[in-house]
């Protein structure tokens, strides 16, 4: 079914973009940083931008109000396999980008933190790209890096492997929900959160092809991605002057919080975790799609990190795999790394930039000649 002129690209919610961006150098931030704590015990509970992983859960209460704006009233239109076509297009280019570049750093993550990478043969490595690429995902038991990572060359494609699903999910059942349907699923999906959050003390994980990650894994999407749904569908914005400011701000602020308790009372993270994916997130949403971004520059910044956030959240981890096997080989603490995080962050945006401009964005032009 020919539906191109029907399928136009709607208008973007500018901040909405812009807030993306500003989430995805949280993540870079994040991801930096924990080279410093990854092999410390006590880590999780001391890392600096602490809850910056929460993150993620944010991408996806931005994606399912996105969606729903995108796609909710084009069904009649568009058949299944064209939306999930649609969705592959926009998706895959990075996940390949990202992939290869983790096939271009492997072997230099080679360190005490990674212990199996000195020994995997260059066929191996080829072939864990080739299963990267299709989506597969690996199991600890055949790991090649030592982290027990489903995409062990570029570790966040896990959260594409369960964007993935939430949009099989939208299109194959959740898009005929009416509102009360929805409302009653969400509350149960934020039961599951909720549960999760004060039994674990946060909602890491996700990332190992097992059972529990899994759970973790569909217990971070579930309620974000589908209340980012039934916000849109609810129509319910806030209108609030300023708002990219406040609501970046809000974002920052709640990424930034200390890791609040210790391992006798995980209850009380869980708690602030708890209330910042069930209510924070999802009002930071409504803010953003309530405002406006006035002036040609705030309307350029917008537009600038929401296409760069997708580039940087898939090519950061790369390189901060053979940042992590450097500190782990050097000993060094932050104090004494000098340059060195701040060169990693810089290579991420310079690279990240380029993979926008020169791959990411000229393949999805070239790919919508063919997504109908």
């Amino acid at each position: 079914m020919k539906t191109g002129n029907l399928l136009q690209a709607k208008p973007h919610y500018e901040i909405l973009d812009g807030l993306r961006g500003v989430a995805a150098i949280m993540v870079l931030g994040f991801h930096v940083l924990e080279a410093y704590y990854v092999t410390s015990p006590t880590g999780r509970f001391d890392q600096l931008l602490n809850h910056a992983y929460l993150a993620v859960d944010f991408f996806f209460v931005l994606s399912g109000f996105v969606i729903g704006y995108a796609y909710d009233d084009r069904w009649g239109r568009m058949t299944v396999g064209s939306f999930l076509k649609r969705r592959v297009f926009r998706l895959h280019p990075m996940v390949v980008f990202g992939t290869l570049l983790g096939v271009v750093l492997f072997y230099f993550g080679a360190s005490e933190v990674f212990p199996l990478i000195r020994d995997v043969p260059l066929w191996k490595m080829l072939l864990y790209a080739v299963v990267g690429i299709l989506l597969l995902p690996t199991p600890p038991s055949v790991d090649i890096r030592g982290w027990k990572e489903m995409y062990t060359l570029d570790a966040p494609v896990w959260t594409l492997a369960f964007e993935y699903a939430a949009n099989v999910l939208y299109a194959l059942f959740v898009r005929k929900f009416s509102k009360a349907a929805l409302v009653i699923f969400v509350s149960l999906a934020a039961c599951a959160t909720l549960y999760l959050t004060l039994t674990q003390g946060d909602v890491i994980g996700g990332w190992t092809l097992d059972g529990e990650h899994m759970r973790i894994g569909f217990t971070r999407l579930l309620y974000p991605f589908f209340a980012g749904l039934l916000l849109y569908r609810l129509g319910k914005v806030v209108r609030i002057r300023h708002a990219f400011v406040w609501c970046s701000l809000l974002l920052v602020a709640v990424l930034v919080v200390p890791r609040i308790g210790g391992m006798t009372s995980l209850w009380a993270n869980g708690l602030y975790e708890a209330a910042v994916i069930l209510a924070v997130f999802p009002l930071i949403v409504a803010m953003g799609a309530g405002g406006q971004v006035k002036g040609k520059f705030a309307s350029r910044l917008c537009r600038l990190l929401g296409d760069i956030s997708y580039p940087v959240y898939l090519v950061n981890y790369p390189f901060c795999y053979v940042h992590t096997g450097w500190v782990s080989d050097t000993k060094c603490t932050l104090a004494e790394a000098g340059w060195a995080p701040y060169a990693v962050f810089a290579a991420v945006l310079v690279v990240s930039y380029a993979a926008m401009k020169w791959y990411d964005i000229p393949v999805r032009k070239w790919l919508r000649k063919y997504q109908d």
